[in-house]
């Protein structure tokens, strides 16, 4: 079995940087991680038929209810399970979280486009919102502002990764942007594609990433309330998503067309917004963003 640190950079629904991680918790966020790339991949990559990787996820969610309840697993995925078991036990991990994130990557095999919001944000509650909680249960914080507060930066962090992606997703033939908001800006969703990024989408766009910037401020108070440096984490995460909002906004909302994306020249940056969060409300984050 493989028991090198993985490193945290595909499974882009996973806000965590695993530097500033504490060492306690950072096996138990490993294992999650795995789970949930491991889920990701085998609904999203390769050349598999829906049907066979509807298969695999619902023998994958057998071995999660086989290791919560303390029966081994089959032999598949051992690098996932057998480390997922122990955490499970040691953190008393909140199974249905993890079977959450499950039921949206099978989403993933078969639906390609959401009718409104609610219907999209009910998707976040499964694909992006249990690995906040995940976060916050390994810290021991459980209060229900906590929780809305996570849930809200976890929803925006998925939104925004949507809106960066755009022209990717689009080509693989999903949409996410609402289709009820396509028809507010008068714009066909199957005219969205590259190349085609005319001023109505933009204004579509530019609605989507003031959504994703509303709900990232909502919650960003959870990041001065979470002590030591997964406090810290959070305030980089927190401005990492809005850095990439302003880089939509600055380029035009031409996502259609380009990828906006952090480097490392932006580090500094963010290190000083984290800082400078650290000690001022997040109200007035929208002039610092």
């Amino acid at each position: 079995m493989d028991n090198r640190p993985v490193p945290i950079d595909h499974y882009e629904n996973f806000p965590v940087a695993t530097l500033l991680c504490p060492r306690r918790v950072r096996p138990a966020v490993e294992a999650i991680y795995r789970y949930a790339r491991t889920a990701d991949d085998i609904a999203d990559e390769g050349d598999a038929h829906p049907a066979q990787r509807l298969l695999d996820l619902a023998a994958y969610r057998a071995d999660l209810l086989a290791v919560a309840a303390g029966r081994a697993p089959s032999a598949r995925w051992p690098q996932v399970f057998e480390p997922l078991a122990q955490i499970i036990e040691t953190f008393a991990l909140p199974t249905e979280l993890l079977t959450d994130l499950l039921g949206a990557f099978e989403q993933d095999v078969v639906k390609r486009h959401y009718a409104d919001r609610a219907e999209l944000l009910e998707y976040c509650r499964r694909s992006a919102n249990p690995v906040g909680r995940l976060m916050l249960h390994l810290y021991g914080i459980q209060s229900g502002q906590a929780l809305q507060q996570s849930d809200a930066i976890c929803t925006a962090l998925q939104l925004t990764n949507f809106w960066q992606d755009l022209g990717l997703d689009v080509a693989r033939g999903r949409l996410y942007i609402p289709i009820a908001d396509c028809v507010k800006h008068q714009v066909d969703p199957r005219n969205l594609k590259r190349g085609n990024c005319g001023l109505e989408s933009r204004g579509l766009i530019a609605e989507m990433v003031g959504w994703a910037r509303e709900l990232m401020l909502r919650g960003a108070p959870l990041s001065r309330a979470v002590p030591g440096s997964a406090g810290w984490e959070l305030r980089l995460i927190v401005h990492g998503g809005l850095r990439i909002l302003e880089k939509i906004e600055r380029g035009g909302y031409a996502t259609l067309d380009e990828r906006p994306a952090l480097h490392w020249y932006d580090a500094p940056l963010l290190g000083w917004r984290a800082a400078w969060m650290k000690t001022r409300r997040p109200g007035n984050a929208r002039k610092a963003a």
